[in-house]
């Protein structure tokens, strides 16, 4: 088997977020926080939308850069859109600024995200909106990579151009939590899911777990995976569950699939291995079962070895690969230790209204080395959503150090 064991230490602590970067998280709706001040008018807000709406259509596509919209905009009537569809690629702006062609001269142009201001695989977007002539520019959100960081919007500004900042703020940055959270602390957001019953089960005691939770839940989260870099499992669920881990959607974006293994003592004929559809990685540790390696590599499938396989590892390794999101599938242990290295910051928890018992029946945590409720980690921002006969719950792990 491979265990990944939980040590936590008396000052373990999940990674320290700093107040002034609390936007990567969902605002807060349960009513406790007072409305923040409106931005803009109505209709910007729905240019904003807009943008966000072209924005999405990359989903899962353009890491290590965020996903970005952008609509121009003359005398009321939209003349240019566009979005960044992937990393290389034009930005979103320079795609509008093509569709809009000469209108673009004296226009309005919004843009979920700050446009750049510096030389990377393409050039300046503030530079094309000046040569433009754009006379307008309402940015979503400032951009939190330094080589950006309020620069664009200041070039702008020196040019002559009004500039409007914090239109639909808050959902240009739920958008692009991933890569916010990737410039701020180099590692992707890690985003656990599991699905168990109203009765905190994950499986039977068998181990049976064909299905927890209803066919619109389980759609959710194929849309989940279409939406992140990543998804990692650990062995026992290629094991048990033999899982596909893809989106089941057509032209949608496949994750990459991460298995962690330390002893590769995995069955040979998992669907995992069937990397036509989707790429499939394994992380293993160094020298284990070669043989093994062997076949996977015939059969298209990826596998590195690590010095010491850990989620805290792992994450490093995906951050290094450009991903700005991962979501964790696994089983209790493997969850556990993910959440003691702070290797998650984001809960997606499914149940159910189902009840199974079993006093050894699997839950979706396993020991976190906690022996009193006040040790227990309270998710902050919490939100929750019907789905079919199922309820979601969606919240985010504090932003202070645990004790």
């Amino acid at each position: 088997m491979d265990n990944f064991p939980v040590v936590v230490q008396a000052d373990a602590s999940l990674p320290n977020y700093s107040q002034e970067n609390t936007f990567l998280m969902r605002p807060n709706t349960d009513g406790d926080s007072p409305p923040t001040e409106k931005v803009g008018t109505d209709f910007d807000s729905r240019m904003m939308q807009r943008c966000l709406e072209l924005a999405r259509r990359a989903l899962g596509r353009t890491s290590p850069n965020p996903l970005v919209g952008a609509v121009i905009v003359k005398d009321g009537e939209i003349v240019g859109e566009g979005f960044h569809p992937r990393a290389g690629e034009p930005h979103a702006e320079v795609f509008a600024l093509k569709a809009a062609g000469v209108r673009a001269q004296g226009a309005t142009i919004y843009v979920s995200l700050e446009p750049c201001n510096h030389y990377g695989r393409t050039p300046p977007c503030s530079e094309a909106l000046v040569k433009a002539g754009v006379a307008k520019v309402v940015v979503g959100m400032v951009d939190p990579n330094p080589l950006v960081a309020g620069g664009g919007i200041a070039r702008l500004r020196a040019a002559g151009i009004e500039v409007l900042v914090g239109v639909e703020q808050e959902a240009c940055r739920q958008l692009n939590e991933g890569f916010v959270h990737r410039i701020l602390y180099k590692r992707p957001l890690g985003i656990l899911k599991y699905a168990m019953t109203l009765d905190g089960k994950i499986a039977t005691t068998s181990g049976h777990s064909a299905w927890v939770t209803s066919q619109d839940s389980r759609t959710e989260v194929h849309q989940l995976r279409a939406a992140c870099d990543a998804v990692i499992v650990g062995g026992n669920t290629v094991r048990l569950d033999n899982p596909y881990l893809t989106s089941h959607q057509v032209g949608a974006h496949n994750p990459l699939r991460v298995v962690m293994s330390r002893r590769l003592n995995l069955p040979e004929n998992a669907h995992l291995w069937q990397t036509a559809d989707a790429p499939t990685l394994v992380l293993t540790e160094e020298g284990a079962n070669p043989d093994f390696q062997q076949l996977l590599f015939k059969q298209g499938v990826e596998v590195v070895e690590l010095a010491s396989l850990t989620p805290d590892r792992a994450m490093a390794y995906l951050y290094e690969r450009g991903f700005c999101s991962v979501l964790w599938e696994c089983g209790s242990t493997l969850a556990a230790s993910a959440i003691a290295q702070g290797a998650v910051q984001k809960v997606l928890a499914f149940i159910a209204p189902k009840i199974i018992g079993g006093s050894i029946a699997p839950t979706p945590v396993g020991d976190l080395g906690f022996t009193t409720m006040t040790q227990a980690l309270s998710l902050e921002r919490v939100r929750w959503r019907v789905i079919g006969s199922d309820c979601l719950v969606e919240g985010y792990f504090p932003q202070t150090s645990r004790a």
